[in-house]
Formats: C-alpha cells, structure tokens, sequence
C-alpha cells in the first residue's frame, strides 16, 4: 500500500480498497484491511485449528518480529552450541471428512435457516461452499507463509546456530513426516533461510521419517487400545450429550431459527470449525462465526482439549509412551553435542523436525507439561475453567518445540522453549538448567521408555488400555 501511496495513484489505492473489503468469496488470498481488524471474537478458542498469531499476537504488527525480553541466553556467557525443533505443519485445509460434515451443515442452514439477520443473509447469498474433498488436509499459503517466517524469527534469534554458513555446510538437517503438509512445510522452512539470506546457488534436502514424525501410526498398542478402541474416548461421547452442549445446540437452533433436532453435535463442531477455517486460511470473519458466542466457544474448545486429551495426551499412558522414540531421538542429539563441544565442534548444529498436532502432543506429555491435578472428564468442565491444558495455546498451526543446548562457564544448560516462548521444565525452577539436572529430571524414561516394549500388544484377549 505504501509503494501505491506513494506512486500517488489514488485510482488503484481506491480500487484496492474495494478489493480488500470483499470477504465472502471462495478463493484462499483474500487480503485484509488490517490484521487485528477482522479477528473473530471467539478466535482464541479453535484449539488445534487456531492461528499462530493468536498465542504471539505481537507478529501482527511484525511477522518476522522476535521477543527479545523473552528470547536470551541463560547468562552473558552462554553460546549456543546446538538447537532441535519439532515443529507441527502449517496452516492446512480440512480433511475430506470435515469438508463433508460442512457441505452437510451448509446444505441445511441455505435450505432451512430462516432469520432475518444480515449475517445469515450473507451466508446465504454470499458465501458459496468452496471447500472440495481433494483438500484433504493439505497445506494452504498461509501455512507455507507460517514455516517461512519461523524461519526467518529462529534464524534471527539464532544467529550462531541457523545461519547461512550452517546451512551451506550441511550442519542444519531437515526431518519430515511423509504427509504432504509435513513435506511442504519443511519445505517453506527451507525457502525462508534460504530468501533471507539470498541463497540462490544451492538446493537443500530433508529426510522422511515417519519413525520418529508419526510414531502413532506404528505403535500397535495405541492404534488396537486407543485409536481404534471405543471405549477409549468415552468421555468425548459422554460431553456431547452434556448439559453444556446441549445449550450450544439450543443457541444455534434459535438463532438459525430451526429444529434442535436438527443441530446436531457434529454439525455444531463443523460450523465451529468452519468459522476457524475461514479465519486462519482467508484471515476473514466469516458470518459463520455469528453463530457463535464466548461462552458457546469455551465449551466447544473444552469439546477438542478433551479429545486431545484422551487420544493424545495423559488420558492413556500409552499416548504419551507412543512418543518415545521421539523423545530418545531428541535427547540423542542433545548428548551428541554435549559430547562433542569437548572437542570444540558440534557435527550437527541444528535439526528441524516437522510433524503433527499429534506429534508434540504425546511428547509434551510424556515430558510432564500441561498436566493437571485433575483429569479432563465430560463432567467436570465448569472445574477445569483454569486447566492448564489448552491446545489452542499449546499447539496451534506451525507450533514449535526447541531445545536450545548452551555451553556456559558453569557447564552445559538447556532452555526449552514453546512457541518461542521459555518454559520451564516440570520439577525444575530454573528457566534454563544445567542439562545433567534435566537428564536427571527423565532418567527413568532415558534409561526405559523403550517404543518397542511399550507399543507391544500384549497376547491376552481383549483389548486393555491404562487410565491415568
């Protein structure tokens, strides 16, 4: 706009403008007049399906903008000697089955919905249902854009360790899930370091691991006890029938004026996600999310955090010991540099290894955050107001995982960060402490947590999962 502004042509700043303003259409780029401006309310509420902006904000004024009050070695003297990201894909279309589910709700709201209200006039009249089953889940620009600028920030709050000479030298090495938004994010990631500092003359590899990036697929006892097994989510089934779900499905049958029996709980869930699709693809406030108040949207939050929950985190403790081999792969690399700074130079200097929601979920859990006193049920959710387990805040599009390894006066210290935030490690005060007093922290899953023995089916009969 300012180039525009200053080649004073008001004919296309009056046209671009115009262009700006128009909100339903069906293509993915619709631009805005400014980032805050059309933020839905309920925005910081779509759990797995938020954007990255909403837990760092402050990127709306500054995509390549970084925390510098937060992001600082432990002490004056410390170097960073090596970095690990696990860093979950990008933006994303729905899979097939969320775009069925909103075909389904859009056939009935354009067919039956009745009120008078302009945004329902404009949904009729003006959204068209552009959502088509080959998206399945694939990434989206703005997901391509969110691995380009985390890029650029870790690079910048980084220097020593992702820099251009790294890069060039092979001392940087990409890992990926085999799923194409996996694949395409590592990719963009790629691009960043690349267009930020003008690499033209090489082209740079990644290694598909779906081992490590989706351990979930390959470890038996999850998928016979938890993936496949009814019973396991439970409490998910039991909170769609809930008193607070109910009055979710009443407000949006009186405000689109139709049968209650006809809003059913997956058709609440694909008008919910609905509104967080347009949003975090077209950064526009889709007249969909009217159907929606705050207090409608912290139940259907709770609704996600307890699927994750019990299918991803400390509902079965065979969710987080899924995440061994991960956590291993980690903690390999991190003893290969604290091994290798003796000698005064460290192979590998950095990895990225880009995954799913349900990659860092497992780990996170099995290394103790975010775990609350109390379990998730589906009938405690007026006492889990102040969980500690929100995924909209822990794993939104493109959220990140680092462990930064420093090599100080006073021995080796590892900060991990969240969302390029610090965060301390359960059972430790310090922000970044000494890396043996981490090891120690998880000696037992060092010395144990193996992924073969865990995701082993036991030959009884019956499938048999552990609550915790």
């Amino acid at each position: 706009m300012k180039q525009l502004l200053s080649q004073k042509s008001f004919v296309l700043t009056a046209f671009s403008f115009a262009l700006v303003r128009v909100s339903y259409c069906s293509v993915e780029n619709v631009q805005v007049v400014h980032p805050r401006i059309n933020i839905p309310k309920i925005a910081k509420y779509f759990g797995t399906k938020g954007r990255y902006e909403e837990v760092n904000p402050y990127l709306l004024d500054d995509i390549r903008a970084i925390n510098k009050t937060l992001l600082k070695p432990p002490s004056v003297d410390c170097v960073p000697v090596h970095l690990t990201a696990v860093i979950r894909h990008g933006t994303r279309y729905p899979t097939a089955k969320n775009v069925q589910k909103i075909q389904r709700l859009y056939d009935l709201v354009s067919r039956e919905a009745t009120n008078d209200e302009k945004w329902l006039h404009d949904i009729i009249t003006k959204w068209k249902m552009w959502y088509t089953d080959d998206m399945d889940g694939q990434i989206v620009e703005k997901g391509r854009d969110d691995h380009r600028h985390l890029a650029v920030r870790l690079a910048k709050s980084f220097p020593s360790l992702i820099s251009e000479e790294n890069l060039r030298s092979n001392r940087i090495k990409f890992i990926t899930s085999s799923k194409h938004r996996c694949v395409d994010s590592t990719v963009a990631f790629i691009e960043g370091l690349k267009k930020f500092w003008e690499v033209k003359d090489m082209d740079f590899g990644y290694e598909v691991n779906d081992s490590l990036m989706r351990f979930f697929d390959q470890c038996r006892r999850f998928i016979e006890d938890v993936d496949k097994n009814k019973m396991a989510l439970k409490e998910v089934e039991l909170f769609k029938s809930s008193e607070e779900m109910k009055r979710v499905q009443i407000n949006i049958a009186n405000r689109l004026q139709l049968q209650y029996s006809k809003v059913t709980p997956d058709l609440v869930e694909a008008a919910f996600y609905l509104c967080s699709y347009e949003f975090s693809i077209k950064s526009v406030n889709s007249p969909w999310c009217n159907l929606f108040n705050e207090v409608d949207a912290k139940v259907l939050e709770y609704a996600n955090d307890l699927k994750q929950y019990w299918k991803r985190a400390y509902g079965h403790d065979i969710n987080r010991k899924s995440s061994c081999i991960l956590f291993h792969d980690v903690f390999s690399r991190l003893d290969q540099a604290a091994n290798e700074i003796r000698f005064g130079h460290v192979t590998e200097a950095v990895t990225v290894q880009v995954g799913h929601a349900e990659t860092l979920l497992p780990l996170l859990s099995l290394m103790g955050f975010f775990r609350d006193e109390t379990p998730l049920t589906a009938d405690n959710y007026v006492l889990q107001g102040n969980r500690t387990f929100h995924t909209s805040r822990i794993v939104p599009y493109a959220a990140n995982l680092v462990f930064v390894l420093y090599d100080c006066e006073e021995g080796l210290r590892l900060q991990f960060l969240l969302n390029e935030r610090p965060l301390a490690f359960p059972g430790i005060g310090h922000s970044a402490p000494l890396y043996e007093a981490v090891r120690g922290r998880y000696r037992d899953l060092l010395e144990g947590c193996n992924f073969e023995e865990e995701c082993q089916v036991p030959k009884t009969s019956g499938s048999k999962y552990t609550e915790l």
